[in-house]
């Protein structure tokens, strides 16, 4: 039996992205102007930021619009090699 392959993605898309570090003032304004070079603009009602229950960690969800592969994967590696970043969903 072959193993199940994830749905294709057909773009352009809305694309959530959620970007998990550690909890700093500027840590939202970080990551929002990281994702408008690969996905300009972004609106303040695309981007929602949570604080976890010790305040030690942020996420940061955003909806792009996603226009293929090369622009998401550029996007993450960006976000990852920043060192402030833990985890791109």
């Amino acid at each position: 039996m072959s193993e199940p392959k994830a749905p294709k993605i057909e773009f352009p898309c809305d694309y959530m992205i959620k970007v998990i570090g550690t909890a700093a003032p500027d840590f939202r304004d970080y990551v929002v102007s990281v994702v408008e070079r690969h996905a300009p603009g972004i609106s303040e009602t695309d981007v929602t930021v949570k604080d976890s229950r010790n305040a030690r960690f942020c996420s940061v969800q955003l909806t792009i619009v996603a226009t293929g592969e090369p622009q998401l994967k550029a996007l993450f590696e960006e976000l990852k090699a920043s060192g402030r970043v833990h985890m791109v969903l």
